[in-house]
């Protein structure tokens, strides 16, 4: 009887298969979608997940104004931005954002969901957020996700 060798099977960069799913945010809780869609991004739903390469999928969301907050987060959740000067912090409440760059929300509840480092930004670079029905992605075929 011979002796069984079993290998973990380690993913490598030119091997992952990549694919585009959308999202539609119409009345979907922020948190909870961002969550699965940071997954997404990471490729942790797929069996050749590899924390050390990036496996993950394109992930397209539209409709990213309608999104939902519960409790009073609209007005009592605070972003800040710092520009390195004395006085230069600056703050806005999620309505503001919302009312200007919708989009960004989506992005920056994401973001913090990602690793901080180069294959962290690397994830991010698969997210594509938009206001509104329309994206610019259908040559890529899309599947609809629901989540």
């Amino acid at each position: 009887m011979d002796t069984l060798s079993y290998k973990t099977k380690s993913a490598k960069p030119a091997e992952v298969e990549r694919k585009w799913y959308v999202v539609d945010a119409t009345n979907k809780t922020l948190g909870r979608m961002c969550t699965q869609i940071a997954t997404i991004l990471r490729g942790k739903h797929k069996p050749s997940y590899t924390p050390h390469v990036d496996t993950g999928d394109h992930v397209i969301v539209i409709n990213a104004e309608k999104v939902r907050l519960t409790g009073n987060k609209f007005e009592d959740k605070v972003y800040l931005r710092y520009s390195g000067y004395p006085g230069g912090q600056k703050e806005r409440t999620v309505r503001e954002m919302m009312d200007k760059t919708p989009f960004k929300v989506v992005e920056k509840s994401v973001k913090g969901m990602l690793p901080k480092n180069r294959l962290g930004r690397k994830m991010f670079s698969k997210l594509h957020v938009y206001v509104g029905a329309e994206h610019p992605h259908e040559a890529q075929k899309p599947e609809i996700l629901e989540l």
